[in-house]
């Protein structure tokens, strides 16, 4: 019966063997199953069109680096604390009269 498989052989640096072999053993696959899915991944990958970024998107883009740039953004906590209010933690300093940053003064202000 002929084979349905070919067998390939590769090089790797000692690191990376290794961090294949971690990956392997925790994830209970043969090598054969791990570097299957790895190629698959990747021939995927490069048959996915590239997408580019409409006008709209770039203006948009820009905009949003010249706000940063002016120190106009949150920060991850700050916007959780928008959409989710203040961590139990950040409650009980309210609530001892600690103060509180101006973006996050005004984040409650908009919202």
């Amino acid at each position: 019966m002929p084979r349905t498989t070919t067998t390939i052989t590769i090089s790797l640096d000692p690191a990376m063997a290794r961090e294949v072999e971690r990956v392997r053993k925790a994830e209970h696959r043969t090598s054969s199953e791990l570097w299957r899915e790895a190629m698959r991944a990747y021939l995927r990958a490069r048959t996915r069109p590239e997408y580019a970024p409409t006008a709209a998107e770039k203006r948009a883009i820009a905009r949003g680096r010249a706000a940063i740039a002016q120190g106009d953004y949150y920060t991850l906590d700050e916007f959780r604390n928008i959409l989710l209010g203040p961590s139990r933690q950040e409650a009980r300093a309210q609530e001892r009269g600690a103060r509180t940053t101006t973006r996050a003064r005004t984040a409650r202000r908009h919202a």
